[in-house]
């Protein structure tokens, strides 16, 4: 589930749309609606296929969005076990597209972050083992332009 701020492709007061939901003021109410992340995200990744799934529900705020992840392992973990491996992977090989947070933050102290994507570590809950949920923020406009750069400094490096 993305706990998503509005978008222009909402109505700022009740107004005419073809999805009666996105029809009501943006600013006014949390809205459950559709999002294509789950079906990008198994055209990158072709192994999470039909095994991926979400919504998105629209939220009053203009900026800054947040993910709620929940995934069944294969193996028994924990929060703890969890929090590790994403922080490594932010100081390592995501370094600059994933950060990992661990004071107690708010959408807004996100706003104007680069990265793709921020774990809530505070969030991180494990459920018997194999249920794990994380949180993470990203603002929907900024880390979004900031891979559109990285892809054309990669493009103009390969001489594309």
């Amino acid at each position: 589930t993305t706990i998503h701020s509005y978008t222009n492709d909402q109505q700022i007061l009740d107004l005419p749309h073809k999805d009666l939901r996105r029809a009501r003021a943006a600013s006014l109410s949390m809205i459950p609606t559709t999002t294509g992340a789950a079906k990008a995200v198994s055209l990158v990744l072709p192994a999470l296929k039909g095994k991926l799934d979400g919504m998105a529900i629209r939220v009053p705020t203009p900026n800054v969005s947040l993910v709620d992840l929940v995934a069944e392992t294969e193996k028994e973990t924990t929060a703890e076990e969890v929090n590790k491996f994403l922080k490594d992977a932010a100081r390592n090989e995501l370094k600059g597209i994933l950060e990992f947070e661990e004071e107690p933050l708010v959408s807004v102290d996100f706003n104007g972050t680069e990265a793709s994507s921020i774990v809530d570590g505070p969030s991180t809950k494990v459920i018997e083992g194999r249920m794990v949920k994380v949180l993470a923020w990203y603002d929907n406009e900024w880390g979004y332009s900031t891979r559109v750069k990285d892809l054309i400094k990669f493009i103009v490096k390969k001489g594309i």
